[in-house]
């Protein structure tokens, strides 16, 4: 008996997601996860949790998560090809974006192009800020620090 078109569609869908080639509704709770960070300290002390990624989550298209910093710490100054919003949460810092200052507080979006050096190089005080890529994977993106 042949597979109707509907019948085709579902068996694809079914097999996609079995495969991880395609994403999924999911709920990521944040509190679940540790935050990280670089071992490397030219990178500076900055922490982060991956919410989202297609490493660690049926997703695609997107990686997203939460970045943290107390006063004192640093963000190194980098570049990566692909663009990135930040959008704050709690606190207030400078980003330095190709040079210039932008602050950043509760509410405030700051979109930052692919090529963009930027960074934070040093809290004033606690920050913490929504990070996004549009890649599948935290490591797709080639991060490039700048020397000090």
């Amino acid at each position: 008996m042949p597979l109707l078109r509907g019948d085709f569609l579902r068996c694809n869908l079914s097999y996609l997601k079995q495969e991880g080639i395609m994403s999924t509704a999911i709920r990521i709770d944040q509190t679940d996860l540790p935050f990280e960070h670089w071992d490397d300290p030219a990178r500076g002390n900055v922490l982060f949790k991956t919410l989202i990624c297609a490493q660690r989550t049926p997703s695609n298209s997107l990686v997203c998560g939460l970045a943290s910093m107390r006063a004192g710490d640093t963000f190194a100054l980098h570049s990566h090809p692909q663009a990135e919003v930040y959008f704050g949460l709690q606190g207030q810092g400078d980003v330095m974006i190709d040079g210039q200052s932008y602050s950043m507080s509760p509410g405030v979006a700051l979109f930052i192009p692919g090529g963009a050096v930027h960074g934070v190089p040093i809290a004033q005080g606690d920050l913490q800020w929504f990070y996004t890529f549009a890649v599948d994977r935290f490591d797709q993106i080639a991060y490039q620090f700048s020397p000090v």
